[in-house]
């Protein structure tokens, strides 16, 4: 983290001169003794994140691929003016064990279009959708199971 802090304050600045690095180092050292009694940082966490930036890259693959999924099909119900449209709330359990995979998993679904996240308490989670089609079989998707290997 200390690194991409000290590359991101060296291309805002634009220059690279003795003064910049040194209040470079000094900020970038300050966040860092900040986050660490703040929110618990440890570099530790930026090895497991590293080990599993795969998985989170794939994640964010399948996740676009969802959201223009889900698009296309938020554009079908518009135009098709034929069709009723029969929202619902969809109540289900997820097997997630962190708070950061259900994080991920509720911003995840309020980012594809046609659903939205109500609500969250523990692991049971209540979901807004234009069709129950858009959220069927989240609990076995592709998504689920990369979060559930991010986890382990």
């Amino acid at each position: 983290m200390y690194l991409l802090l000290f590359c991101l304050w060296l291309a805002w600045n634009g220059a690279i001169t003795w003064e910049i690095c040194i209040i470079g180092v000094l900020i970038t050292a300050s966040i860092g003794v900040l986050t660490y009694f703040l929110i618990g940082y440890s570099p530790k966490k930026d090895l497991r994140f590293l080990s599993r930036l795969p998985l989170f890259l794939a994640y964010v693959a399948v996740l676009l691929f969802e959201i223009v999924r889900s698009s296309v099909s938020v554009i079908r119900i518009i135009l098709n003016r034929r069709r009723k449209v029969v929202q619902s709330l969809v109540v289900f359990d997820t097997e997630l064990k962190t708070r950061f995979g259900r994080f991920l998993l509720a911003n995840s679904i309020t980012l594809t279009p046609g659903t939205i996240t109500v609500r969250t308490e523990g692991n049971r989670f209540t979901v807004h959708c234009l069709s129950r089609e858009m959220i069927e079989g989240i609990n076995e998707g592709t998504l689920m199971k990369l979060l559930k290997k991010m986890e382990a």
